[in-house]
């Protein structure tokens, strides 16, 4: 057998199925949102619309925004109020473990799929930068549980309308997208860790065990509430971006 048939048989699989839809999807669903992400940040406008709240911009940390929820950066900051607070949920779902095994496998073909060879002729895993800060997933989720301390108090000024308390379809919409991140959040491999994951014996901790074991059942579907929750943030900024811009009415139940 020649070189060169040695060669070409390392790019060929006995897999007869179309292995190569899931990659092709990620690569689709996550470039897209990525996309869409940096270009609502860089718009700096049409994130809030009385009294709905973009969660890109959320918390509102600068003295430009539109809507001020925390001032704590002052008028020296000049670029959008977005990149003060993207880095904290791009970072949390970036370094995941679900995340990195998705566009481990998608964006850099590592492999693209169980019996597919890898793109590249080496493995150096995670211990070169950048993928060295995957070990920072940890730090992300806490901050991450910041952010949502903030979101969901968005989701109760939600409610208050200029005219007084009553609730929209924004409301409906902001009130699930704080549900889903909260889920997304609290099922990953982190938090597990935290709420029981390196305790030796759960024969003293008998409360750490079942609040450990209900983090363990989200977890089990932690990939859908990982899809769930990125699209549904994204559409949660586009509804609040389309009221703010005239596009579409609010439609007010009470």
């Amino acid at each position: 057998m020649s070189d060169k048939t040695l060669t070409l048989d390392q790019f060929r699989t006995l897999r007869k199925d179309t292995w190569w839809k899931e990659p092709l999807m990620v690569v689709l669903v996550l470039g897209g949102f990525a996309i869409y992400a940096t270009w609502a940040a860089l718009q700096n406008a049409h994130y809030y619309v009385a009294p709905y709240l973009s969660p890109f911009y959320s918390p509102c940390i600068a003295e430009n925004c539109t809507h001020v929820s925390v001032p704590l950066v002052g008028s020296w900051w000049n670029l959008s109020p977005a990149f003060l607070i993207l880095w904290i949920p791009g970072g949390f779902r970036a370094t995941c473990y679900y995340y990195r095994k998705a566009y481990y496998r998608s964006f850099f073909l590592s492999p693209p799929a169980c019996a597919v060879r890898d793109a590249s002729k080496s493995y150096s895993g995670e211990t070169r930068f950048p993928f060295l800060l995957q070990n920072l997933h940890r730090y992300f989720f806490y901050l991450s549980i910041l952010i949502l301390a903030f979101l969901w108090w968005d989701t109760v000024l939600a409610f208050q309308f200029p005219d007084g308390f009553g609730m929209g379809l924004g409301t409906v919409v902001i009130l699930v997208n704080a549900i889903l991140l909260t889920l997304f959040s609290l099922s990953c491999n982190s938090c597990r860790h935290v709420c029981g994951g390196y305790v030796d014996s759960f024969h003293s901790a008998p409360t750490r065990y079942k609040v450990w074991g209900f983090i363990s059942r989200l977890n089990g579907r932690h990939m859908e509430y990982a899809w769930v929750s990125l699209i549904w943030v994204a559409l949660t900024d586009l509804y609040v971006r389309l009221l703010s811009m005239g596009v579409i009415q609010d439609l007010r139940f009470f």
